[in-house]
Parts: structure tokens; sequence; C-alpha cells
């Protein structure tokens, strides 16, 4: 506590960001440093989970040090510790579990485990100190695509999943398939500025009718058909024509059935979470969709959708304000459900 105010030390690990954040009172970030392994992974065309938990390790006291001295707090001010424990690379969570269990132990500062899907809705807290549930979350990411009804800070309920092939997936297969190599995302979106969306018709998957379920490995294999057949043809590979087809395709679907379950749900907030999030087509199409809805839209800024602890900060401070701390016994875990 620090001029009575509640403060809280985030830490994420899932993948590899090497992430830790202080907040104030559950909104107001303090600092949010964040170390990236991105250059590292690059080379592999992915993110290698062996790697990603032996830089953990390395970069994790760094990490804290700076987070604690940009904040200018010292532990004794620290009120609660915060860390994912799931899901994600199994390596790269222990690290993280480990680095909070040890600080909490030593500092006696009570620990909150966060599941890293409810971190990312968190974040907007911290860039709208106005929100609060209830709303309906887009959660989009490299391992994810799911829409959930918030109805309280604490409560996430799933209405609709990918039944195979998350978004973030589908953008880094789909870039190694035309060259842009890793990561996926960043590289589609700026190619597709060049392109034209509606120079190849890729077939959008909306399910049976009625379902807020996602799928996404058709329009990679459909992608993968399309360069192979112009390969066999002689005739030249558009890039940046491909990469906008493709990206409009999986906008049409994520940004149809969002809006949908929000008008199913009686929601009239939409926010969208998760690193995908960060796409600027994705963005300026989902501002559009809901303005002819009438539904409110909230997206955070780019740095507040790719992994961080502030937006587990953000999630612990309200978990524990419900249910208290979590036991010495914390764990981490691949999967956990949200």
């Amino acid at each position: 506590m620090k001029n009575g105010e509640f403060i809280t030390l985030g830490i994420e690990t899932s993948c590899d960001e090497t992430a830790v954040a202080v907040v104030l009172d559950g909104r107001k970030v303090l600092s949010n440093v964040i170390s990236s392994q991105i250059d590292i992974h690059t080379v592999y065309g992915g993110v290698v989970p062996e790697i990603a938990s032996r830089h953990h390790l390395e970069n994790i006291n760094a990490v804290l040090d700076r987070a604690m001295e940009e904040a200018e707090v010292s532990y004794d001010d620290v009120d609660l510790i915060g860390v994912t424990n799931g899901p994600g690379l199994i390596g790269a969570v222990v690290i993280g579990v480990a680095t909070a269990k040890a600080l909490s132990f030593a500092a006696d500062i009570p620990l909150v485990g966060v599941n890293h899907m409810h971190g990312h809705v968190s974040a907007n807290y911290l860039q709208y100190p106005e929100l609060e549930p209830p709303f309906l979350s887009l959660i989009i990411s490299g391992g994810h695509t799911s829409l959930v009804e918030v109805t309280d800070y604490n409560r996430c309920t799933l209405i609709g999943e990918t039944r195979d092939d998350a978004a973030g997936e589908a953008y880094d297969k789909v870039a190694r398939v035309i060259g842009l190599g890793y990561p996926g995302g960043p590289k589609i979106d700026k190619a597709a500025m060049d392109g034209d969306p509606e120079a190849v018709h890729f077939k959008r998957v909306f399910l049976e009718k009625g379902s807020f379920d996602f799928s996404f490995s058709g329009i990679k294999t459909q992608v993968i058909n399309y360069v192979n057949q112009e390969k066999m043809k002689g005739r030249p590979i558009c890039v940046p024509d491909i990469a906008a087809s493709f990206q409009q395709a999986l906008i049409d679907v994520i940004v149809q059935k969002s809006v949908d379950a929000a008008l199913k749900y009686d929601k009239d907030h939409l926010v969208m979470a998760g690193g995908v999030a960060a796409n600027s087509a994705l963005r300026r199409r989902m501002e559009e969709a809901c303005g002819e809805a009438g539904l409110r839209l909230y997206k955070p800024e780019p740095v507040l959708c790719t992994d961080n602890g502030a937006m587990i900060a953000s999630a612990a401070y309200y978990k524990y304000l419900k249910d208290g701390a979590d036991g010495p016994d914390l764990d981490a875990f691949a999967n956990l459900p949200l």
C-alpha cells in the first residue's frame, strides 16, 4: 500500500514474452515492461517451447527490477502479486509461477493465479476507466478465438470458440505458405495494405446456423491449394492480393459472429482482446460493424493487446477482491478453462 492505494504486481510468461507490470487499484498502469523473444524465434518459423522457457529464466529478474524501478515502488509497497498460471506453454508458465511464489513467500505478499484469457479481457479496464461488466468479449490470439459473455469482473461464460485453428495460427500458417515468415499476423496485415481483398475469393466458413464457433483450418487449405495451382500453371503469385483476400475472409466471419453474438445476448458493449485484436484491418471493420449495429466497441491499444503483465495485474486485483488469495500450492497448467 502506498498513499492509501492498492498496488498489484503482475507477471506474465505464458508464451514468448517475459512481462512484468505494476498497476494501481486495478486500473492505472505505473509500469509495463515487456521483453519479447520474437527475433529469437523468427528463424525457426514459430515459438520453440524449450527456448522460450530458457529465455524467461534468463530475463525474469531483470524485467522485474525494471518494472519496479519504473513504477518507483518497493516490495514493501506491493499489496498483491498476480501471475498467469495457464493456459500456455507449460515450461514458460512454470517460470512465472515459480517466480511469483518465491516473491510471495519471501516478501509475505498475497498471491493470485490468473487465467491468461481472463487477463486479455481485463486489458480493457486499463484502457477504459469507465468500462464495467456486463459485456460481450471477442478473445482472439495465436492460440484462441473465443466469444465470451462477461457478466462480472470474475465471471466469464464461453459461448463460442474455434473448433480447429485459432485465427493467429491461421495467420502464421498462411504467412509461411506465401513466404512472409513469422510472426504471420503483423506481416500479413502489412502486406494486405497493398493488396486487393477481392482479388481471390476464399470461402467464408460460418458453420451451422446459429453457431458462434469458428473454424479456420479450411481457409488455410484454400490458400495452400490456390498457391499450388497458380504455381502449376506458371502464373506469378501476388502476395499482397493473397494476404488481403485471406485476411478479408477471416475478418468477415469474425466480425459477423461477434456482432450477432452481442445482439443475441443483449449486450451493447463489445470488447476486443488478445494479440490479433491489434490487427488494423480487423479493428477498422469491427468499428464500422459495431457502429452500424448500435454497439459500443472497446479495443485496447496494441501494447495492451499483446501479452503483458498489466492485464494480469488488473485481473488479479478483481479476483482478489472477490475470492481472496491463492495458497502456496498454486500450480501451473498448459490447459486451463476460462
